[in-house]
């Protein structure tokens, strides 16, 4: 049966995850071993308008499996958002032959991937974000990394914390979702955990779990915040007002973004770049490849992004349940 497509694009957008690299790889060779060729177009929506491009063989996906970041950079791009800068980017792809194009990354990735397709290019979604966010699936690529760097990185921040007795106040990513948060904060038997989904009562979120801890026997407190939740540093200034501990605050920041993709990263970036790609060669254009109860899916675009997803609170009462639980 011949293919849909003859030559396919790969790009990533927005802001990198572990995990793009291996989605690259893996778009590149099943396109190859489908008798499809691959271009890679550098710094994402923006490349495309400039025409930023390689060609992509078996050799050039090489060795890249388990390096973080993205191999094909990627950025914003503002004039991407233009009619005009979206008529420059179709332009592209007919001087390139690009019968398609495989987006990797978040909302806004797919929100361009949306235009472009209306305006006649066929597309397929990966979604790769840390922030694990993406309402049409359970799991996004870099997810699972960003979770392990922040864990490992908390976890040498307790040695320290205990050893002096402090108060730890810990600023990871999550400008709009709590995934993130509390996952690790779960993770790390975080004292509290904020995040935007709560809104934030500082004596009940704040005080009252540090006052159970002590009251534990704890000497030392380990707060977990989403960036979208307030700044970790108002929330240190606070503690100290309020409780009179002289809190350590620090903000992990884009160190998170970074790193070898974990396994599980790996092998998902692995089975949905070959998802896309054979969606695209059987002629099915226009979906973004998620993760339903642990296998994937296919969900058109139009209908992905009407999706919404909401923090599992199942969680956060976990999260609770485990904290010192005298009561104050």
């Amino acid at each position: 049966m011949a293919n849909a497509v003859n030559r396919i694009g790969v790009l990533t957008s927005g802001g990198d995850a572990p995990g793009m690299n291996a989605a690259v790889r893996a778009v590149t060779r099943t396109a190859l071993g489908r008798g499809i060729e691959c271009v890679g177009i550098r710094r994402g929506w923006n490349g495309l308008i400039g025409s930023d491009f390689i060609m992509l063989d078996g050799a050039s996906v090489s060795h890249i499996l388990s390096k973080g970041g993205t191999m094909l950079y990627t950025a914003r791009s503002d004039e991407f958002l233009s009619e005009a800068g979206r008529k420059k980017a179709v332009a592209t792809c007919r001087l390139l032959g690009l019968d398609a194009i495989v987006a990797i990354g978040g909302d806004g990735t797919f929100r361009g991937a949306l235009e472009l397709s209306r305006l006649g290019v066929p597309v397929a979604g990966i979604p790769a974000t840390i922030d694990n966010d993406i309402g049409c699936t359970n799991y996004t690529i870099g997810f699972d990394t960003a979770c392990n760097t922040a864990i490992e990185c908390i976890d040498k921040l307790r040695d320290t914390m205990q050893s002096h007795e402090r108060c730890s106040v810990v600023e990871v990513m999550g400008r709009h979702a709590g995934f993130l948060a509390l996952y690790v904060g779960i993770a790390v038997g975080a004292t509290a955990v904020l995040i935007p989904e709560v809104d934030l009562d500082f004596q009940r979120d704040v005080v009252a779990p540090i006052q159970r801890a002590r009251l534990s026997g704890s000497t030392h407190f380990m707060i977990v915040v989403a960036e979208g939740s307030g700044k970790a540093t108002d929330i240190g200034r606070q503690i100290r007002d309020e409780l009179g501990i002289d809190p350590r605050v620090t903000i992990l920041g884009h160190i998170q973004r970074g790193g070898a993709p974990t396994a599980r990263d790996r092998e998902t970036a692995s089975r949905m770049g070959y998802a896309a790609v054979n969606a695209l060669a059987e002629g099915r254009f226009n979906q973004i490849i998620g993760t339903r109860d642990g296998r994937l899916k296919e969900i058109p675009i139009e209908e992905a992004l009407e999706m919404t997803k909401h923090l599992q609170m199942d969680r956060y009462e976990v999260l609770e349940a485990l904290q010192n639980r005298v009561r104050v």
